[in-house]
């Protein structure tokens, strides 16, 4: 039997991986979160893993905070690398298999057609140094292990509502226009569709980087317009803006669109096309705020999703 643990298991990712993993009767999971291990400890990593002696690790716990990592490097730095680092480790010393998640945004974006696995990196921001020291740990480490990077995650698990489908109709409550930069293109991933791949990357007998993203490509201006369209918000409007005039901290790569074709080779299903997933996410969000009996366009707390 396997044994998984999952760091940030509370996570919106991380939610969805345990959720998964459970499905699976020959799957034993250890959930762990902030309060069970901190990954910037070495003492304290070095305690649970030699407590609980998985055979796998998912490594989901991150500081996914783009533009706030431009004004805490250190704390970015500490998570995404140091703790990935002090895990890479214990994983050599205890003969644990590693999944690492990573990001699209380990590229510089100035390539026009989708990225390899093998293509090089040159992150443009803190976040995406800070994950790709971490891939860098694991490699001089490891010998066998998956970095799975994905791309612009939108999921029901965790704190949620910071998602981008929640932060546009969050908005969209005190604006009737909105302004979404059109001039950054990538895959937008869903958590729901990216667990039961990372359950079914365990058994797969290879190793390195894989580029894990749902299928077809948009904008942040596209993804934004179809969300009101499923939304069935005709009262909102969007409008497309280029980067330089939307101010943030971090600067966000104008391509970063990630080939596919690595895990298709190895015969894996693809993930579904991102607005069939999206009218999912609408779906799964609709019934939840009924259980709770919520009005539709009410977002459940992050409490209550743990219920």
């Amino acid at each position: 039997m396997k044994k998984v643990f999952v760091t940030g298991a509370d996570g919106m990712l991380g939610t969805e991986v345990i959720k998964s993993l459970r499905r699976d009767s020959a799957i034993s999971v250890v959930p762990s979160t902030i309060a069970d291990m901190d990954i910037t400890n070495l003492a304290a990593v070095r305690a649970s893993l030699e407590r609980h002696r998985p055979t796998h690790i998912i490594h989901c716990a991150a500081f996914t905070f783009v533009d706030t990592a431009e004004k805490e490097p250190l704390r970015a730095y500490q998570i995404n690398a140091e703790g990935t680092k002090n895990l890479a480790f214990f994983c050599r010393e205890f003969d644990i298999e590693l999944i690492y998640l990573s990001t699209d945004y380990v590229f510089s974006g100035e390539k026009r057609e989708p990225y390899l696995e093998t293509d090089a990196t040159g992150p443009i921001n803190i976040y995406g140094k800070s994950k790709l020291l971490g891939e860098t740990y694991i490699q001089a480490l490891l010998e066998k292990y998956k970095i799975v990077r994905t791309s612009w995650l939108n999921g029901l698990g965790g704190d949620y509502t910071r998602n981008f489908i929640e932060t546009m109709l969050r908005i969209s409550e005190t604006r009737s226009t909105i302004s979404v930069v059109n001039d950054q293109t990538g895959r937008a991933t869903f958590t729901f569709d990216l667990a039961p791949m990372l359950t079914t990357l365990l058994d797969v007998n290879a190793y390195g980087i894989f580029h894990v993203a749902n299928s077809g490509i948009c904008t942040w201006y596209e993804l934004a317009r179809e969300i009101f369209q499923i939304a069935g918000r005709t009262d909102v409007t969007v409008h497309p803006i280029l980067s330089e005039q939307f101010r943030s901290a971090a600067k966000r790569p104008t391509y970063s669109v990630m080939s596919l074709k690595r895990t298709e080779q190895l015969g894996l299903r693809p993930l579904p096309e991102w607005r069939a997933s999206l009218r999912e996410y609408f779906r799964r969000r609709e019934f939840i705020a009924q259980s709770l009996n919520l009005p539709p366009q009410v977002a459940p707390s992050p409490q209550a999703m743990r219920l």
